[in-house]
């Protein structure tokens, strides 16, 4: 096993420790890519909170970018020296989710604990969602992995990762957003601002991003959203509504894991629409609707994992309208951190300010 530095969660909602830990070479079907750049996720944040508890002590992070390094036996395609994205989306392909095309809800399980990842006692080490990315190093499914350009900026590339295909694929994939249609986002964080650029490239009519403060909104504004909404004030839902020209939207993207949020969600939608949950709460917290009305009126509520993506179809898709300048992702990033900084990174990113902020490994 080799040694590397990673950033470990030994008690929740206590700062990571930097120190030295143990990583297995890859297995038939896995590779091992030495990282340039891993993002920081709220759901990182909440994990390392206790918020949806797990086994301690962890790795987290997911929205990594690097070369591959090692590989197994079995691993497709993939070759030493590939430059990659790094998903947390562990799909086996063949359960029925993956062969009827969902793999971000496979049903094979993955045992995160007796992963690659020992403490450098060898110990066991939660590789957490399947990365443990906030390291120099991660050994993962080959499946979990997308080949990118060389010259794509590898910090710029792990924002494909998570954000941008949670937010871009429950615009396109989860509400099927047509040409015409009317959006409302609640959220202008990394996700949702994701999901403006989703609707706007889904050929939405109007696009209302609901946030709580100004400066969001100008934000929205600039990644496409057409109106914006204050969620602070007395019947947001009844301004959206205005904004869209006097009828409720045909979907309504929830990326925040705020309950409020989700209490209010429904009331924004018109006739026959659809409320799509993304962002993710804490365990235990609930929302209330009225379903009398949601029946009467034809509408829905669906939830939302990673954007319904196949990362092997919708990465390059991505990639390729952020190459023609159609897709925002350089504008996504608000600060670049080496690894000693994360704790830094992190409380940053909780003040709600930061679109996302990138770990920046210096590998020279």
């Amino acid at each position: 096993m080799q040694t590397i530095k990673a950033a470990v969660c030994r008690v929740f909602n206590e700062p990571l420790v930097i120190e030295d830990v143990l990583i297995a070479p890859p297995g038939a079907g896995e590779v091992e890519v030495t990282l340039d750049a891993v993002a920081i996720c709220h759901s990182d944040i909440t994990y390392a909170s206790g918020a949806w508890g797990g086994h301690l002590p962890a790795v987290y992070g997911h929205e990594a970018a690097g070369v591959i390094t090692a590989a197994g036996d079995s691993v497709g395609e993939f070759q030493v020296g590939d430059s990659v994205v790094v998903t947390l989306i562990r799909a086996c392909g063949s359960c029925p989710s993956c062969a009827g095309g969902k793999p971000t809800i496979c049903e094979t399980p993955y045992d995160t604990i007796n992963g690659p990842l020992r403490t450098a006692s060898g110990e066991p080490l939660e590789q957490a969602m399947a990365c443990g990315a906030f390291a120099e190093k991660v050994v993962v499914s080959y499946r979990q992995i997308v080949k990118i350009p060389e010259n794509l900026p590898k910090d710029v590339a792990s924002l494909l990762s998570c954000g941008v295909i949670t937010g871009v694929g429950a615009a396109v994939n989860a509400a099927k957003l047509r040409p015409g249609q009317d959006v409302v986002v609640i959220g202008s964080g990394g996700v949702g601002l994701n999901a403006i650029q989703g609707a706007r490239l889904a050929g939405a009519r109007r696009i209302v991003a609901v946030d709580m403060t100004e400066e969001k909104l100008e934000i929205a504004r600039e990644f496409g959203a057409t109106h914006g909404v204050l969620a602070s004030v007395e019947a947001p839902w009844k301004a959206a509504y205005k904004a869209l020209g006097g009828r409720g939207a045909d979907a309504v993207l929830i990326t925040v894991g705020a309950i409020p949020a989700y209490d209010q969600a429904p009331r924004y939608l018109g006739r026959g629409g659809k409320a799509i949950m993304i962002g993710m709460p804490h365990s235990g917290d609930m929302a209330s609707y009225e379903p009398v009305i949601l029946a009467a009126l034809g509408q829905g509520i669906v939830g939302s994992k990673m954007g319904d993506v196949v990362i092997q179809r919708d990465i390059p898709w991505m990639i390729d309208l952020y190459e023609q300048g159609r897709l925002k992702l350089d504008e996504l990033i608000s600060g670049r951190w080496s690894l000693s900084q994360i704790n830094e990174a992190i409380a940053d990113t909780k003040t709600g300010t930061a679109k996302r902020n990138v770990i920046v490994f210096d590998r020279g």
